[in-house]
C-alpha cells in the first residue's frame, strides 16, 4: 500500500508576493545639468535655454528620467522648471536626483500601486529569495501595505518562513 503524498504548502492557503514582479524595468536615464554650465560653475540662461531648444528630446521617450547636477554647482529653480516643460511630453516620468534614487521611487511606485484588498485575511509570505537586488525599502514598503490587511506576514519561502507579523485573535 502507497502513502498518499500530501503537499501542505499548497494546502496551507498561504499566498506568496514576489517583489521581483514590481522590480522597475524600464530604463532610467539620467538628465545631468553639467553639461550646460559654463566653466563648470554657473548656468547661464541665455545659453541654456539654446541648448534645451536644440536638445534632441526624443532621447527621453517613454523613459523614466533622473534630473541631477554631479558637479558642485547652485542651479537656479527655474532651470528644473524648464527641464520639466521639456521632458513632460516625452518621458514616462521624471525625478530630481540620481540614477539609484530615481529607481528606488519607481519601485516603490510599483508597489504602491499592490491591490491590498486581495491579500485581505490571507497568510502571506513575502518571498526571499531571488535574482535581482531588492533593497530594504521594498521590504519595509510591502509589510507598511499589507499588515493592516493580512492575516499574517511572513518572509522567506512558503516551505520555510520567518514569522514577522500575526493579526490577533478577537
Amino acid at each position: 500500500m502507497s502513502e498518499v503524498i500530501v503537499n501542505k504548502v499548497a494546502e496551507s492557503g498561504i499566498v506568496e508576493i514576489d517583489l521581483e514582479k514590481y522590480y522597475p524595468k524600464e530604463q532610467i536615464v539620467v538628465f545631468d545639468l553639467k553639461d550646460y554650465l559654463f566653466m563648470g560653475l554657473i548656468l547661464k540662461e541665455k545659453d541654456f535655454r539654446e541648448a534645451l531648444k536644440n536638445l534632441d528630446w526624443s532621447v527621453y521617450q517613454d523613459k523614466y528620467v533622473a534630473v541631477t547636477c554631479s558637479a558642485d554647482a547652485i542651479i537656479p529653480m527655474w532651470a528644473y522648471m524648464l527641464i520639466a516643460s521639456n521632458l513632460q511630453p516625452v518621458a514616462k516620468d521624471f525625478f530630481i536626483g540620481t540614477e539609484e534614487g530615481a529607481h528606488k521611487t519607481v519601485f516603490l511606485k510599483n508597489i504602491d500601486g499592490i491591490d491590498s484588498k486581495e491579500f485581505a485575511d490571507k497568510r502571506v509570505v513575502v518571498k526571499g529569495c531571488g535574482d535581482l537586488p531588492i533593497g530594504e525599502f521594498a521590504y519595509l514598503e510591502i509589510t507598511k501595505l499589507l499588515r493592516p490587511v493580512a492575516k499574517s506576514i511572513m518572509y522567506g519561502e512558503p516551505c520555510s518562513t520567518v514569522p514577522v507579523f500575526k493579526k490577533a485573535k478577537v
